[in-house]
């Protein structure tokens, strides 16, 4: 953050409400003599929609705006002001809804702005560690030693636990799984009802939670419109435009399909993904005890969870990481792709204590498909040790997300 500060005129820190984007913001930016502003604040934006030319000029020298999706109106002007002064670290903005897929904004802020992506907590985050997974995943020299002494405890219940808790602070705050639930419940409801009447007016709005819970039931599985819009009378594209919305505010996105142009045997549709596993949880009235007693939920539900740690690490990294998953004519599939320039990793999950060399069939397809550029694969499972299994293919605890 402190490096983009110091070279972008706009620093732009997009994720969903309640993940700390204010927090962040403002104890960096008040170290660095930054004004906050918030556009949850009436008078602060309908002053601006009102006058948003003159509500830019009198704006402090430097500034923290909050909630900037909330005042669509202000974005030329601050394009304006940025042209005439490309000083760096003037403005922080911030946003919940995502920048990259509100045209406005980003074809406004364009080339002026640095953007930061900030996610709910980490597992590791939570316990006070970092985890170290994701750089070794794509050294496989260093996967092999730096991974093969450790010993962990398996999760067993504790597993499902973590993920009914998700990763937002003020749900982890509370005492039980019942008032994280209901928390989560709330939290859906208010974003649809808030943030995406910012953003859109759409003229079924009260099939837009049915619709998340359905999302959420399909979390982890290759997305299908049409099973999406059964229970609705309304049409496919518009099923689809209601998603873009619940993607455009952090409830839920769409991991790509890998591919190399050559390989025509690819399955070429996105999957599904929960942006939170708590979240996803509650939208599904599932607690710890019975997730752990539905073992095909449990088996989606961990997808999800390992995905979105990863990307948590990925984002902390600075390294330009891609996500996909890989699924062939065959049926072959690896749940995560990852690319770090011309590597490839592949990460399948499995939430039994025991692997087998089946289990990396897969792995094994997707290696061949890298044509030499296949770094290392990895089951993750809820075992003790990990584990060779051939050349660049290993089983590792799922323990090992959360660790130094």
């Amino acid at each position: 953050m402190l490096e983009a500060l110091e070279d972008s005129p706009a620093l732009f820190i997009h994720g969903a409400r309640q993940c700390g984007k204010t927090t962040l913001a403002r104890h960096v930016g008040g170290r660095l003599g930054h004004t906050y502003l918030s556009f949850d604040d009436d008078n602060q934006r309908q002053s601006a929609q009102a006058d948003p030319v003159g509500f830019v000029r009198a704006l402090p020298h430097k500034v923290i705006l909050d909630e900037i999706q909330r005042v669509p109106e202000l974005l030329t002007s601050l394009k304006a002001a940025i042209d005439a002064s490309r000083e760096a670290g003037r403005f922080i903005l911030t946003g919940s809804a995502n920048a990259l897929l509100l045209p406005r904004l980003a074809d406004s802020l364009a080339g002026r702005m640095a953007l930061l992506r900030l996610r709910p907590l980490a597992r590791c985050e939570v316990a006070g560690k970092r985890s170290r997974l994701l750089a070794h995943l794509l050294d496989s020299a260093d996967l092999g030693t730096s991974l093969a002494l450790r010993q962990h405890q398996p999760l067993g219940l504790d597993l499902a636990a973590l993920i009914v808790a998700g990763g937002y602070p003020t749900a982890l705050e509370r005492a039980s799984e019942r008032r994280r639930a209901a928390w989560y419940r709330d939290y859906g409801t208010a974003l649809i009802q808030r943030d995406i009447q910012d953003i859109a007016n759409i003229r079924h709005l009260d099939s837009l939670p049915r619709l998340l819970e359905l999302a959420a039931g399909q979390t982890a599985r290759l997305f299908n419109a049409s099973d999406l819009a059964a229970p609705f009378a309304i049409s496919r594209p518009t099923i689809r435009e209601y998603l873009t919305l619940l993607e455009q505010v952090f409830l839920l996105e769409q991991l790509q399909p890998w591919h190399r142009n050559r390989l025509s045997r690819l399955v070429k549709t996105p999957k599904l993904h929960l942006a939170d596993t708590g979240l996803a949880s509650a939208l599904l009235g599932v607690g710890s005890a019975a997730l752990w007693e539905d073992k095909a939920l449990l088996g989606q539900l961990l997808e999800t969870f390992i995905y979105q740690e990863l990307r948590k690490q990925a984002d902390w990294s600075g390294q330009d990481f891609r996500f996909y998953h890989y699924r062939d004519k065959d049926k072959l599939e690896v749940d995560i792709v990852i690319e770090q320039g011309r590597k490839v990793a592949g990460v399948e999950v499995k939430a039994s204590a025991t692997v087998t060399r089946r289990d990396f069939k897969g792995l094994r397809r997707l290696k061949d498909a890298s044509q030499g550029q296949f770094a290392a694969g990895i089951v993750l499972y809820d075992g003790d040790s990990v584990l060779p299994f051939g050349d660049n293919l290993f089983a590792v605890p799922i323990a090992e997300l959360a660790v130094a």
